[in-house]
């Protein structure tokens, strides 16, 4: 089960399709428990909700839900094995956000993400001669290559979101940004296809994230 909690600022919260998902529980149902409680889940914070679009094109009431309003919630839920199992992994994730919005606050955390920015920079230099190099050599798409970039190292790092990662995944994403530098770099000297020069990238990579022991995000 992954991705049950998220930040905004530095709060996190969980949501009743969340809920209702990972608890095998129609939402109409989850729904319902929050309006019946509703008065006792107050106690824990303001009852939130958004509006979001559904595949039949209507829409449906989403709750949101800080950790106290989410524990109590599904503690008045019956204790099957998928609730247990669910309830287990939704504190796990509120436990390891929480490590991280603290994490995040630090000295070394921010030291790290700046310099990363840093390391950032230099690597769009690099990718900006790629881009040129490439529409030398027919591309009609070569502005498209800083994303691709991007998302690659990203993917090797594990993440989504530059300013939601660890400290570890930003040191990583560090290494694996040089490496595009100069795998790029490299290939522009000698003369390679800028498809050519990807490829190189990502083969370097893929050694990187095993000699590194990293997990790939899906």
């Amino acid at each position: 089960m992954n991705n049950l909690v998220s930040i905004k600022g530095n709060d996190i919260f969980t949501d009743s399709l969340v809920i209702s998902s990972g608890t095998g529980n129609e939402h109409r149902a989850t729904q319902q428990l929050i309006k019946t409680y509703e008065n006792d889940i107050k106690d824990f914070g303001k009852v939130t909700f958004e509006m979001r679009p559904l595949e039949s094109g209507q829409k449906t009431k989403v709750y949101l839900l800080n950790e106290p309003q989410a524990t109590f919630l599904i503690s008045l839920m019956k204790n099957t094995r998928v609730v247990v199992k669910f309830k287990k992994e939704l504190v796990r994730q509120f436990y390891e956000m929480r490590k991280f919005i603290l994490e995040r606050q630090s000295n070394e955390w921010i030291a790290t993400r700046y310099q990363g920015k840093l390391t950032r920079k230099a690597e769009t230099g690099t990718i900006k001669k790629l881009v040129e190099y490439a529409k030398n050599q027919g591309s009609t798409h070569a502005d498209k290559l800083y994303l691709t970039y991007s998302k690659l190292a990203n993917k090797v790092a594990g993440i989504t979101d530059r300013d939601k990662a660890t400290i570890s995944q930003l040191n990583n994403l560090s290494l694996i940004e040089n490496i595009i530098l100069h795998v790029v770099g490299s290939g522009i000297l000698t003369d390679k296809h800028y498809k050519e020069i990807y490829q190189d990238c990502k083969k370097r990579l893929e050694m990187f994230k095993d000699l590194a022991y990293l997990e790939q995000s899906a």
